[in-house]
């Protein structure tokens, strides 16, 4: 079988599995990035997340994460939901991300499925799953591999269907066909940058993560800043703002995955119930949720914040 068959049949089972776009790219250091993320983390754009420090080197080549990797395989997965928050009556806000299951496990179970089959249908190809859980740069693969360009927003934006995804990638050490970057269609617009309330995206292209609102009320585990309890926008978990406002997200289609559903009455919660909650219906309600990350104590905090 041919480097071009071996391409056509992973690509032909990720959409089996759901996912929404494939694509390929090689397995390199990543140049362009290099700098960018060193001038990055020097102007302390990471905030508290000293994750983000370490593995410098394993974060720019995926060689050193998978000896003798040759492709990485980038995957996006729809999330966008076919119903949202009714959030008139300043409503708590919940990021769309978060409705559903807890991506990394969806993700994760599939890419081990597309894995097992490379190795069925190819051969023993050697290789390791990443959603969010290494230093993986998921944008920097997922522009190289095509599926999108990188949005003012710092978003992968796709043409057909906005930016509303998960990304995810399997770095195999097989030697496979590979994808151009796409053209960047953003234009003059910048939608986002003049609708983020912190001012986190600083220029197009270059977010400070120190004052993301997601970074507020998803990461840190410290109070939220006094400066930025007035600019929350009643967001209690994660922020879509800067995707809600972006024009090509008007071709967003609700997702085809039945385990990124709202989890049941979570749409429904008013300002009411999501102040009364108890560590033990959040425990229940949430169980298997993105909100596990903060936690019971963080959720509460970014409510005393919203409250001001």
């Amino acid at each position: 079988m041919i480097i071009s068959q071996y391409t056509s049949l992973i690509k032909s089972e990720a959409a089996r599995l759901g996912f929404s776009f494939c694509g390929i790219s090689k397995a390199d250091f990543l140049e362009e990035e290099a700098p960018l993320l060193e001038q990055w983390l020097s102007q302390n754009r990471q905030g508290k997340m000293q994750y983000m420090e370490n593995h410098f080197d394993m974060r720019l080549d995926p060689r050193k994460l998978v000896p003798g990797a040759k492709s990485v395989i980038s995957l996006l997965l729809n999330y966008f939901p076919e119903k949202e928050q009714d959030v008139t009556n300043s409503q708590y806000k919940v990021s769309k991300y978060a409705y559903g299951k807890d991506y990394h496990k969806v993700l994760k179970k599939k890419l081990k499925e597309l894995h097992h089959f490379i190795k069925t249908e190819i051969g023993d190809v050697n290789g390791r799953a990443f959603v969010d859980s290494a230093p993986v740069m998921d944008k920097a693969w997922a522009k190289k591999s095509g599926l999108g360009w990188m949005g003012k927003n710092t978003n992968i934006i796709t043409k057909t269907d906005g930016s509303f995804f998960f990304i995810a990638e399997l770095i195999v050490d097989l030697e496979l066909e590979y994808d151009k970057p796409i053209k960047d269609y953003c234009g003059s617009c910048t939608r986002c940058i003049d609708a983020c309330p912190t001012d986190a995206l600083i220029e197009p292209y270059k977010i400070d993560g120190s004052k993301c609102i997601s970074y507020f009320t998803i990461e840190l585990k410290e109070n939220i800043p006094q400066e930025y309890h007035n600019k929350l926008d009643n967001w209690i978990f994660g922020c879509d703002i800067c995707q809600d406002v972006c024009p090509w997200n008007r071709f967003s289609k609700p997702t085809k995955e039945p385990q990124f559903s709202p989890i049941l009455g979570l749409l429904e919660l008013s300002k009411q119930d999501w102040d009364e909650i108890t560590e033990d219906i959040f425990d229940k309600v949430f169980e298997s949720s993105p909100f596990k990350r903060p936690k019971f104590e963080g959720l509460k905090k970014n409510i005393a914040a919203v409250k001001g």
